[in-house]
């Protein structure tokens, strides 16, 4: 089919009102998960930020359509909310393909990533979650899928059994991954393209809220717009989260336009500080300062004196409060460093334990 610039605009014009049409009917439908799908930049162009992985995966990409062949494996690493299921949407959107979502806690035994595989067509994109977390089994089964583009279905049980080879088309395998240390090596090194994406800038975020705000429909001035992404620990969904709560603020109790002022006390509202932490990060630094006088304490304790599972202390809290230098790991547990105690307003004791630490990785 021949396209003309008056259809080509028509299209794009078209494609744009399906998707605002899209995101307004998640707002009207209250669904913050369909809400933050529908802010996710679409294509490559619209990535802000992570200008390395961008500039790299577009060459892969555009190499793949000049050869008329499937892209490499694709994997990515990096903490939570930086994008890698975005990204994994692009490749597909941008090989003109569609996208078939799973994730590695889902994938339990080989079968369960046979039946998924025998569903793909030729080029599709299997985006696969969580990657290190599948079963080994089908991890197995992987390695020749990714390479071959066969796996081998065991029928029966004992001497009886019989190996069926079952051929797959040509696809390209996304997997994403927050912990890419927990990757064997036979699996990490079958990807052809590997990422890490890094958290972002305050100016990356910033450009990030503005748009997210034009999509929404938000006013929101320079100064509103920096303090949001100044408190949104360099990560876009943390951003575009405290970004809709500021507009309810701001649409409830002020003019709905963003402000300085009105970002202030929205975000103060929700228990988030100029730091980015929230409520939780202070109720760790609180405990581990004022009770344990800035540790050692062990992170058994530390959860217990919050009221929350070892689990969300250990990989919600702890990360963010390690990078912003406020909390140190060390072989005897968690130790407060002086930043923890001056985020607090309080004097750091003489002796303290964080005031000479030396830095290791807790057994």
């Amino acid at each position: 089919m021949n396209w003309d610039d008056t259809d080509v605009d028509e299209e794009l014009g078209s494609a744009e009102s399906a998707y605002l049409q899209r995101l307004t009917d998640a707002e009207a439908g209250g669904d913050d998960r369909a809400v933050e799908a529908a802010l996710r930049p679409r294509t490559l162009d619209e990535v802000v930020g992570q200008a390395r992985v961008r500039d790299q995966l577009g060459l892969v990409l555009e190499a793949a359509r000049r050869r008329g062949r499937v892209p490499d494996h694709v994997l990515l690493s990096g903490p939570p909310g930086l994008g890698k299921t975005t990204l994994a949407m692009i490749i597909a959107a941008e090989m003109g393909v569609p996208l078939r979502v799973t994730s590695g806690p889902a994938i339990t035994h080989a079968g369960d990533l046979a039946a998924i595989l025998s569903g793909l067509n030729e080029g599709d994109v299997l985006f696969v979650d969580e990657i290190h977390r599948m079963s080994r089994p089908a991890e197995e089964m992987l390695y020749m899928a990714m390479e071959d583009f066969r796996v081998d279905v065991v029928i029966g049980k004992g001497p009886g059994a019989t190996a069926i080879p079952l051929e797959i088309p040509p696809f390209t395998l996304v997997g994403a991954t927050t912990r890419a240390g927990l990757l064997p090596g036979p699996l990490r090194d079958r990807f052809g393209f590997t990422a890490h994406l890094e958290f972002y800038e305050s100016s990356d975020l910033e450009l990030i809220v503005r748009r997210s705000a034009g999509l929404l429909g938000v006013e929101v001035r320079d100064d509103g717009c920096s303090e949001i992404a100044s408190r949104s620990r360099g990560t876009p969904r943390i951003a575009n989260r405290l970004l809709r709560r500021v507009r309810d603020f701001a649409q409830v109790r002020a003019d709905g336009i963003v402000t300085l002022p009105i970002a202030h006390q929205a975000l103060d509202l929700f228990e988030v500080d100029q730091s980015g932490l929230d409520r939780l990060d202070r109720a760790v630094l609180d405990v581990l300062c004022r009770r344990f006088g800035g540790g050692p304490v062990g992170v058994s304790t530390l959860a217990v004196a919050v009221g929350e599972e070892r689990e969300t202390v250990e990989e919600v809290a702890e990360p963010f409060l390690v990078r912003m230098g406020m909390l140190a790991r060390t072989p005897r547990g968690r130790i407060a460093t002086p930043a923890a105690w001056h985020h607090l307003g309080l004097a750091v004791p003489a002796g303290a334990a964080g005031t000479d630490l030396m830095l290791f990785d807790e057994d």
